[in-house]
């Protein structure tokens, strides 16, 4: 089932100048788990220098008292990482830590350089050895071969030679660097800390559960340095278009975080309000796909005065693999996660609202379970636009090829749905929404228009990264 969406490649989480900095890493970890769950990993900088604790697996897997109390110190940074396939290994989780002539050195980042190849290739030929496939160990080698005085300065000159998106932070041993690129791809926030310590998290979601006051975002192209001397801003990239990831909004960030500026919770009910706006259709019941389709059945619902009720109940305890019966059961890899609630959908008109459609091939196995289910019809809404196209700015997904609706017109993916009627958001309906006229978007997965063009010499698909 959750193979069949898009996923966010990691989170990153970092706190200066409080004395249980790993602790509350870790815990902001926590809150960020749905942005990656493959690995784990926290570097903290004590008086003795750098503690390192990476590994494979959730946070609450990985983490326990006896690794939590080796990380000592007053600032550390955290990382959790989505999976690739073909990347799952250790040696590509994060945060990457390393020991060079200037002394210690870790990065944890969120993103992905589109330039990447060509940048490796160059490294390699002057020699730099790679321990892994991810483009943060780019910037790691031109971070440490930089001849600037400060690391602020190296940092600086590593990112000026790469492009794509980065929200990343970057330590030494008695300082913490936030930035975010110029055009702000990816979110990251700022927030404050009882004592006067300050956080740094890919959500505010992981500000609440420590109980940080928000302060602000980190703006596009802003470097943040945190040290003994006080928080220092710099702007040291030149100016680029904001276009912030439309696609955190329709479904990756967390409901109750806010990202560039709006709660994803009630932006995601205001696109399912739209929705019902823009395609409105007879019906007896509206039902979510849990749990991302949730808010924007709820404000289809209100909009289109047709009553919510949850038709779909999902298996939370569902593990990553599963045993299948050699004798087959229909739509059993939708049914162990989603079942179909028959009290609430026999003899009904259900429309069924997600917010993405992928490959296809999990919504047409839910069109037949809610069927089965007895519903008298079933139309399909989704609260996005058509993914037609791969992202290269950091997010998992398919080739386009993959995706359905790059080679199938809407009726034609109703046809393979076998759904009553299909509709989705269109793209003039979700920018609007999102007050895209106020602040700029990336969109490039609905419409292919990259704001940053992939180089020749690098490979269209995105790479196995990590970060």
């Amino acid at each position: 089932m959750d193979d069949d969406k898009f996923h966010d490649e990691c989170a990153v989480m970092g706190v200066y100048g409080h004395p249980e900095a790993a602790n509350l890493t870790y815990l902001g970890l926590y809150a960020l788990q749905h942005r990656g769950q493959e690995s784990t990993g926290i570097v903290a900088s004590g008086h003795d220098g750098f503690h390192v604790e990476v590994g494979m697996g959730r946070v609450n897997d990985f983490f326990d008292e006896t690794r939590l109390g080796r990380l000592q110190g007053t600032l550390a940074i955290g990382h959790n990482r989505y999976s690739t396939t073909g990347s799952s290994s250790l040696r590509n989780a994060q945060p990457l830590a390393v020991d060079y002539a200037r002394g210690s050195l870790a990065i944890a980042h969120n993103g992905n350089l589109v330039n990447a190849h060509r940048m490796r290739s160059e490294l390699e030929a002057r020699g730099s050895i790679f321990r892994s496939t991810s483009d943060t160990e780019v910037v790691l080698h031109l971070i440490a071969q930089s001849q600037s005085a400060s690391l602020v300065d190296c940092v600086i000159e590593a990112l000026r030679q790469v492009q794509g998106a980065y929200s990343l932070l970057v330590i030494g041993r008695h300082e913490m660097l936030a930035v975010r690129d110029p055009h702000g791809f990816r979110p990251m926030c700022l927030g404050q800390l009882e004592n006067g310590g300050c956080v740094m998290a890919s959500e505010t979601c992981a500000l609440d559960l420590i109980e940080a006051t928000y302060l602000r975002e980190v703006l596009p192209g802003e470097l943040i340095r945190f040290s003994a001397d006080g928080v220092q801003s710099y702007f040291p990239f030149a100016p680029a278009p904001s276009r912030n990831c439309v696609f955190e909004l329709v479904y990756f960030a967390r409901t109750d975080s806010d990202v560039f500026g709006h709660n994803v919770y009630m932006m995601r009910k205001a696109f399912g309000a739209r929705l019902a706006r823009e395609a409105p259709v007879e019906a007896d019941v509206v039902i979510p796909v849990p749990d991302g389709g949730i808010p924007a059945a709820l404000g289809y619902a209100e909009a289109a005065g047709i009553p919510f009720d949850t038709g779909l109940t999902r298996n939370h305890y569902v593990g990553r693999t599963f045993i299948e019966p050699q004798q087959s059961i229909r739509n059993f890899g939708v049914k162990i996660k989603l079942n179909a609630n028959r009290s609430c959908l026999q003899g009904k008109r259900v429309v069924v609202v997600d917010d993405s459609i992928v490959r296809g091939t999990t919504s047409k196995k839910l069109v037949q379970t809610i069927r089965h289910a007895g519903a008298k019809e079933v139309h399909f809404r989704i609260s996005s636009p058509p993914t037609t196209h791969s992202c290269v700015y950091g997010i998992d997904t398919p080739t386009s090829g993959e995706l359905i609706a790059s080679s199938h017109s809407i009726d034609e993916i109703r046809d393979y749905l076998q759904a009553d009627s299909l509709a989705y958001l269109s793209h003039e309906g979700m920018m609007l929404t999102a007050h895209a006229d106020q602040q700029g978007y990336c969109s490039a997965c609905f419409t292919g228009n990259y704001p940053i063009p992939i180089p020749q010499q690098e490979d269209t698909v995105q790479l196995p990264l990590f970060g």
